[in-house]
């Protein structure tokens, strides 16, 4: 029996949250989620503009109900971009090999990466990660990532996640794998 998971999706964007344009942030994450693990999965989801405040509330109450939050967008330069500095202000800790990871995936694609200001995070018993807005750049950021992300919810009390081998090989030590469910 796979431990059912409870996870947060949070899209930041002025025009998306205003209906200016379809927000295709949150589908996409959803499709990467829903192929890659096997657990029962609940989305919590909030599309919401770049305002620092509304993100670190949403922050605050996701990572209250879910073992990771992942947000999409507002990673940039730009001076709307806030994502990070929201994320950093609700952090009990700061994991910075997933913001170097999610940048050195990137920039196998694009020179621009380097302009990303993605971290990755832990408040209480959750994951948070920032993501780029993209869905092309959702998928090649998890795909080069999640297989840390198991292991680390596991350390830090969270369900234990399962993925599918075919979409990306989770990596725990040996000592912290548990046996296949039965049936």
């Amino acid at each position: 029996m796979h431990d059912p998971v409870t996870i947060g999706l949070v899209s930041v964007s002025d025009r998306a949250s205003t209906g200016v344009y379809e927000d295709r942030g949150l589908p996409a994450l959803r499709e990467w989620l829903g192929s890659a693990l096997e657990n029962p999965l609940t989305f919590v989801e909030r599309l919401i503009p770049d305002e620092q405040p509304a993100i670190e509330a949403a922050l605050i109450e996701l990572a209250a109900q879910c073992c990771l939050v992942l947000t999409t967008g507002g990673t940039g330069p730009a001076p709307r971009d806030v994502t990070p500095e929201a994320t950093l202000a609700v952090a009990d800790k700061v994991l910075p090999g997933f913001g170097e990871q999610m940048r050195a995936v990137s920039l196998k694609y694009v020179p621009t990466a380097i302009l990303s200001r993605q971290v990755g995070v832990v408040r209480g018993a959750c994951l948070i990660l920032n993501l780029p807005g993209q869905p092309k750049a959702i998928k090649e950021t998890l795909d080069g990532v999640f297989a840390a992300v198991p292991y680390c919810i596991d350390l830090i009390g969270g369900p234990y996640l399962e993925t599918r081998e075919a979409v990306v090989k989770s990596f725990r030590p040996k000592s912290a794998i548990r046996p296949p469910a039965a049936g």
